[in-house]
Parts: C-alpha cells; structure tokens; sequence
C-alpha cells in the first residue's frame, strides 16, 4: 500500500477514534502522524525489510476467536475474584512459544495479556514468562490451544 494511502487511512482512523475537531487537536495529530511516518520509514531503510499489515480473512477469524477467548477468560476471572480466596493461585512461570513464529511471537504475548486473569511479562529465547492468577491458566497455555491457534490463523501461506 503506497505511503500517501496508507497515511490518510491513519489519520481517518485517528480522526474517528479522537472525536477531536478544533485546530490545535487536529494540529497534534498531523505531527504525531507525521512523527511516526517519518520512523517507520526510517526503520524500513534501516533494516531493508518492509512488512505490510494486510486486513484480511485471518484477521477476522483471530479477532473474533480472541473476542471469545477474552469473554470466557472475563467469566472465569469474575468467578475466581466473587469466589474464595483458596481458590487463587498466582504463579509466574515461562511458557513455550516455540511452535508460534518468529513474526507473531508479541501477537501471541498480547493475546496472553488481553485474556483476563493473565499477564505477558517478558519473551525470552522463545519463551513468554507469564503471571497467572490461577496456576490452572497456566496449564491451559502449556497445553499450547492458544500457540495452535494462532499458528494456524497467522501461517505463511505458500
């Protein structure tokens, strides 16, 4: 997508999420748009390697599965804060992302943070250290749904 295309689609998307119209916000938002065009194409010369965001189909289906995986997580977390205290079990441990890919390791550390009840703390030679609420939701990550599912969604097609 050529630059000048992909800078107003930013700045729509700016402008509809601001809600902001007088001059000095638009103005704030010209030079913040402006600022990160100017890195990013900074970084691209720098390390040689464009990458394009492409909205499609793969997209939608990892929204809407972690739109799912969120509202279970936010059910079970309710459940666990409104029950007994005996029930938590915070832990802090390293989970395997090996089988998920190089270019989508932080989108699997993100979808870990987004899903209520645990938390991305570092990622590390192909591991996610990750503090959980509950020892059990660590388990769950071990068993590897989520790095399947996101393997499969973000695979390089061939």
């Amino acid at each position: 997508m050529p630059i000048i295309k992909r800078f107003f689609l930013l700045a729509a998307f700016w402008l509809l999420l601001s809600g902001h119209y007088d001059p000095l916000m638009l103005g704030f938002g010209a030079f913040s748009l402006g600022l990160v065009f100017y890195i990013s194409i900074r970084m691209d010369r720098l390390d040689g390697e464009v990458e394009y965001i492409t909205f499609g189909q793969r997209v939608v289906r990892y929204w809407f599965w972690l739109v799912g995986q969120i509202f279970v997580s936010s059910i079970g977390v309710t459940k666990l804060v409104w029950g007994k205290t005996s029930d938590l079990s915070p832990s802090l441990e390293k989970v395997p992302a090996t089988t998920v890919p190089d270019s989508t390791q932080v989108l699997y550390a993100n979808s870990i943070t987004l899903t209520p009840g645990t938390l991305s703390v570092d990622i590390e030679d192909g591991d996610i250290t990750v503090h959980a609420l509950q020892k059990k939701s660590l388990q769950e990550l071990k068993e590897g749904a989520m790095a399947k599912k996101i393997s499969e969604i973000w695979k390089k097609e061939r």
